[in-house]
């Protein structure tokens, strides 16, 4: 009996109450049935036998699925209390095929509710039908003649139905709670989600044509990335729902807040932004697929897309440059190079069908410019996405860091720091892509101090070749960008006038790496697009800081994603108020710029500190509208951004990992290594006018921007990732181009120069 009991408190109280009215549908549908037997047409009646025929199914379903769901929660808590090695990877093998038995219990739920749905659609269809053109003399029971208890069950019949019907398509298919098997145990909610993305991720490749993903049982690249998602959300253990943690991402939204890294640093120079907007069309072309047309012409880009393929010419495909993957008419080649405007003759190697870890590239001489150009594009097929989430660090080797240690032309001080400091770490992911990347255009990986012959690269520029004394630039956008910054450093040794921009990389190399290869390799960011700041240790910060908000409220009930979205628009206006107060700063950067509510008067501590997340005062109640007009905007410049503060109400810590997680302070041995942005970053800030509208009121967001301007900023300003309803939209490529000509057309304004041009030499 007790164990009855406990099964039945595992059940979802929606589970329950679907279970009796679909029990309740059975017995009315059944009694209707044969009520109506005598006296109906039995075309009449098959509508009601498919509906209780089907409700009967969907309990005999949510059975399956509870016990298909009880046996998975129950095999990932013997795996994560089973250490041994051995055993671990037998009872893995069988936990995939308690899920693989789960989803399937669940997906055939979602069929049976979709045929339940045409079930109440029929039967609903032929009762009106049936009772708009009622022959009088007709004894049916759905008839209007028949007795007024039978109409009142046929209509209650159907009301249950359509009730039932419609609420099964919005709670989902899971039967039992997961937390009361998991309760707070971390290890079983990675091990829960790991397996969900795991699986996951395989059926989306798979869709995507990616077969050969679903049915790999060993752990390859796809469970890499899967377990780095469910170590990601091991929020759950704390008792926080996804809906939850959004609530709180969205009331860390700092619109137009970027942290004040510029005081002491001057603009960027001219000619690095000029040559920078100059190569950056190279970086934009090589997203040959449809990706770049989606974006830019979301109606019609099926046939932007496919003109820029060049199908509607495919007499001309001898004529174009033959890529590894490229399709029959080479369309890719073609896209690109009508993208950049140039002849076939300039494009001599590129790939752009991947496998594993390999990046699509593009190589171009251009004799006029003495120069050769490396393209590497940024991510646009599940492939790429895979390099994406490969994120967690690995030891870079010395060949990988061979143009930093090896070369003539870096700073002696830098060189010793690189020396001195070794391991070094990178983006696992992206420096496997840029190990293949280097193996494609130079050669042999294991020759490649003495590779005079065999790449491309020893090819065009050796001594005596077609190119020599040319100078190399390789570029490359998001993905792309940290790609090419690996092999460039690789490649500097070899080739001292090579320079890498790289335009809204990932941080991918460590602080020391990041600052020795700033001599040759420049990241160009714009704003606050949210891939320069993306990192596992960033995420990590974010997330903590989201269940930090959250956690104000001790007491929160249902109703709380509604309180916490009321008090977002009220800290919204708030702010809003106190910008058309405050007399506006001619610098954007003179002054702090992120939203933490922290208490002027007694100089509250950051939010996070070294000793993890310690209960401290607060400037004011999450849900008390009374005491926010006691809160200003401030914060110090290497404190991550949160627009939350404390003053009365103390808290106790979400759960015992958020003291665990890294923060921009607090970094210890056990933390995974923090990943900076790589070389010289330029950051491009736009200049707004005090004109502003929040997203969150409905209204959308406008904004006038008189222009642009460019700072050298500091990599440890791109630690923290910053919420804005902009942080996606800056990330297209072509904004960052947009921005750069922006800033050279006011620099050109400014001078008051009427000869100032801006010229395109690429």
């Amino acid at each position: 009996m007790a164990l009855l009991i406990s099964r039945f408190r595992n059940l979802r109280a929606v589970t329950v109450v679907l279970s009796a009215a679909n029990a309740v549908l059975v017995i009315l549908g059944f009694f209707l049935f044969a009520l109506a037997y005598p006296s109906c047409d039995h075309r009449l009646l098959l509508p009601f036998a498919a509906v209780s025929f089907v409700a009967a199914v969907r309990i005999v379903t949510t059975v399956r699925t509870g016990v298909a769901q009880e046996a998975t929660a129950m095999t990932i808590l013997e795996s994560t209390a089973d250490s041994a090695a051995v055993v671990d990877t037998v009872i893995r093998h069988e936990r995939r095929m308690r899920y693989k038995r789960w989803l399937w219990w669940t997906r055939f739920a979602m069929f049976v509710t979709a045929l339940q749905f045409s079930a109440a659609t029929y039967l609903v269809y032929t009762v009106v039908s049936y009772v708009s053109h009622d022959p009088k003399t007709d004894d049916c029971i759905i008839g209007l003649d028949s007795s007024q208890w039978e109409q009142h069950v046929i209509v209650l019949f159907m009301i249950m139905l359509c009730s039932v019907t419609i609420l099964q398509c919005f709670t989902g298919s899971d039967v039992l709670h997961w937390r009361s098997y998991y309760a707070t145990k971390d290890d079983a909610w990675k091990a829960h989600y790991r397996e969900v993305f795991d699986h996951g991720i395989r059926e989306v490749l798979c869709c995507l044509g990616r077969v050969k993903y679903l049915s790999v049982l060993e752990e390859d690249e796809v469970f890499s990335v899967a377990r780095l998602l469910g170590d990601l959300v091991t929020y759950r253990a704390s008792g926080t729902g996804h809906l939850e943690l959004l609530a709180g991402l969205a009331l860390m939204q700092s619109e137009n807040e970027s942290p004040s890294s510029y005081e002491e640093s001057g603009e960027a120079p001219d000619e690095q932004i000029q040559e920078a907007a100059d190569l950056h069309k190279f970086a934009e072309a090589a997203y040959t697929g449809p990706l770049l047309d989606l974006g830019r012409n979301p109606f019609l880009f099926p046939c932007v897309w496919l003109y820029r393929q060049g199908i509607l010419t495919p007499w001309m495909r001898n004529r174009r440059p033959k890529l590894d993957g490229d399709n029959w008419w080479r369309g890719h080649a073609e896209a690109f190079l009508k993208y950049v405007k140039l002849s076939p003759e300039v494009l001599r190697q590129g790939r752009v069908n991947q496998a594993k870890c390999e990046a699509a590239y593009f190589v171009l001489v251009l004799h006029h410019l003495r120069s050769v150009v490396i393209a590497i594009r940024g991510t646009e097929t599940p492939e790429d996405l895979i390099i994406d989430g490969l994120c967690r660090e690995c030891i870079l080797s010395a060949k990988d860091l061979d143009g930093l240690i090896n070369s003539n032309h870096v700073d002696p001080d830098l060189k010793q720091s690189v020396l001195s400091t070794f391991p070094h770490y990178g983006h696992s992911g992206i420096v496997a892509a840029a190990r293949n990347l280097f193996t494609q255009i130079e050669g042999n990986a294991e020759d490649d101090a003495e590779s005079d012959a065999g790449g491309l690269l020893s090819s065009l520029l050796g001594a005596g070749c077609e190119c020599e004394g040319y100078n190399i630039r390789v570029v490359g956008h998001s993905l792309g960008g940290a790609i090419a910054t690996l092999l460039g450093i690789r490649l500097y040794r070899k080739y001292p006038n090579l320079h890498v921009y790289a335009f809204g990389p990932l941080p991918c190399v460590d602080s020391i790496v990041a600052e020795a290869c700033s001599q040759f390799v420049t990241s160009i960011v714009l704003n606050n697009e949210f891939s320069s700041r993306l990192s596992v240790g960033s995420i990590l910060r974010l997330r903590a800081a989201a269940i930090t908000a959250l956690s104000q409220d001790s007491t929160a009930d249902t109703a709380m994603i509604f309180r916490l979205a009321r008090r977002f628009l009220y800290v919204s206006q708030y702010q809003r108020n106190r910008t058309e107060l405050m007399e506006p700063t001619s610098d954007v950067y003179s002054g702090t710029r992120s939203q933490n509510l922290n208490n002027h008067a007694s100089g509250s501590e950051s939010l996070f500190d070294s000793s993890g997340y310690e209960e401290r005062d607060s400037d004011f109640s999450l849900f008390s509208e009374t005491d926010i007009k006691d809160a200003i905007v401030e914060s110090a410049p290497d404190e991550f951004s949160s627009p939350f503060a404390t003053k009365a109400n103390a808290y106790d810590p979400v759960s015992e990992f958020m003291e665990t997680v890294p923060t921009s302070e607090n970094v210890s041995a056990g933390n995974p290594p923090e990943l900076y942005l790589p070389g010289l970053i330029i950051h491009m800030v736009p200049q707004h006018r005090n004109f502003h509208m929040s997203l969150w009121k409905g209204r959308g967001f406008l904004e006038r921007e008189n222009g642009y301007k460019a700072y050298i900023a500091n990599k440890e300003s791109f630690k923290d990732i910053i919420v804005s309803p902009s942080m996606f939209l800056d990330h297209l490529p072509w904004r960052c181009h947009d921005a750069m000509q922006k800033v050279l057309e006011a620099r050109c304004t400014q001078a008051l120069n009427n000869e100032c041009r801006i010229v395109n030499v690429y």
